[in-house]
């Protein structure tokens, strides 16, 4: 489409704005939710070999795929075609690639649009159902979450992903974005307040990937984004926040009744070592271990780990 669309461009037509009749609720909440949820590929860590040199590649080049695959397409629609504000509504795109190349393009776009939904939908499936997994194996949710199939896939963390889905299904589309991105945006809050805190009070915790800044730096690049957040988050209805608030208070309610039937052994959960404020062993001398065909060297290298934990905690 773009390039078809090459020699009907009129730049001119970038530059027509008007800012007036621009909905920055809607506007701000679709550019976010677009460009938001990076963080979710860290769930997955535990599934990649690496993950430490080869997160930090993929997500450098998703990044600039993501922002060409909006970029190119926008600008060939809206360079080529005479502008109809009213027409950009959802699903013009594949208007716009019949206008542009015919039938059989505006059909390839359509079902490039409907393949792309089922893998932004099956990359979100993953990300919480390993996030649900996770939590149940390191005893933060009942036992029961940790359970995979024979296929390694978290059987629970599915079904109540595939749950949540089906009931945001009778809410309106900008509706469930902007629930969406307030309920995120209270996470990425706690994200960045836990970034912050963990380089200030234990800035010698080994870590699979550390961000190349001192505590200075990590708080000046951490300054642009939560002023983006709270941005957002203002933009929000009270519809919006009062839904948003209620998921937050059933969550710290459900949080200590699931300690006291922990406590009492009502429900069973993952039994894991309490290692707060000790030194987290490398990932990549796990991943080293896991794929040492020589088992005595992997012995050798969990047991050197181990010692200089042990020297670190005395």
């Amino acid at each position: 489409m773009a390039f078809l669309a090459i020699p009907r461009l009129k730049p001119e037509r970038w530059l027509v704005i008007n800012l007036e009749n621009v909905d920055w609720r809607v506007f701000m909440n679709t550019l976010f939710w677009n460009l938001n949820y990076w963080d979710s590929a860290s769930t997955l860590a535990g599934e990649v070999e690496n993950p430490q040199k080869s997160f930090p590649k993929a997500l450098g080049f998703a990044v600039l795929l993501v922002m060409f695959s909006y970029l190119i397409p926008l600008l060939a629609g809206t360079g080529a075609l005479k502008l109809d504000l009213a027409a950009w509504n959802d699903g013009y795109f594949a208007d716009v690639a019949m206008a542009i190349g015919g039938p059989l393009l505006k059909w390839w776009v359509a079902v490039a649009a409907a393949l792309s939904n089922a893998g932004l939908f099956e990359a979100e499936m993953s990300s919480d159902s390993f996030q649900l997994l996770g939590m149940g194996e390191s005893g933060m949710l009942p036992q029961i979450f940790a359970r995979r199939s024979k296929f390694g896939t978290p059987i629970l963390g599915i079904i109540f992903s595939g749950t949540g889905v089906v009931l945001l299904s009778w809410l309106r589309f900008q509706e469930i974005i902007e629930i969406l991105n307030f309920l995120y945006c209270l996470g990425m809050l706690l994200e960045f307040a836990a970034f912050i805190w963990l380089r200030i009070k234990q800035p010698t915790l080994l870590r699979p990937y550390r961000v190349p800044l001192n505590t200075l730096g990590v708080v000046l690049i951490s300054i642009p984004p939560l002023i983006l957040i709270v941005f957002v988050m203002t933009l929000a209805s009270w519809k919006t926040v009062i839904f948003s608030l209620l998921c937050s208070v059933v969550g710290f309610l459900v949080y200590p009744c699931m300690i006291y039937a922990k406590e009492r052994k009502w429900i069973m959960f993952a039994k894991v070592p309490d290692s707060q404020g000790l030194p987290v062993m490398d990932v990549s001398a796990s991943i080293a271990i896991r794929n040492e065909d020589d088992s005595d060297a992997a012995d050798s290298l969990l047991l050197e780990r181990t010692l200089v934990n042990e020297e670190e905690i005395d």
